[in-house]
C-alpha cells in the first residue's frame, strides 16, 4: 500500500470515529456522556485536520490543530465546571 492509499485509510477511519463519537453525543444517555463526547470529537477533528496538514504539505495547519485542541480541553473543562458547580467565577 502507498503512502497516499495510507493516508486515506486512515482519514477515512478517523471519519468512521467521528461518527460513532456524534452518535454518543447525540443519545447521551447523560450529560457526562455527551461532554465527554464532544470532547472526544474535537479529538478526532484535530486528527484529521493533522493528516490533512500532511497530506496537503501544509505544516502551517498543524498549528491550527494545536490552537483548537487547546480551545477544546479549556472548553471542556468549562462546561464541566459549570455543570458541577452552576457558575464559572
Amino acid at each position: 500500500m502507498s503512502a497516499h492509499g495510507a493516508l486515506l485509510v486512515a482519514g477515512g477511519t478517523v471519519l468512521l470515529a467521528i461518527a460513532l463519537v456524534l452518535v454518543r453525543a447525540l443519545l447521551g444517555p447523560t450529560v457526562y456522556d455527551r461532554i465527554l463526547a464532544v470532547n472526544a470529537l474535537g479529538t478526532k477533528t484535530v486528527i484529521l485536520v493533522a493528516i490533512l496538514s500532511f497530506t496537503s504539505g501544509r505544516p502551517e495547519f498543524l498549528d491550527v490543530a494545536l490552537l483548537y485542541t487547546l480551545i477544546n480541553f479549556v472548553v471542556t473543562i468549562a462546561i464541566l465546571k459549570y455543570k458541577e458547580i452552576g457558575r464559572l467565577g
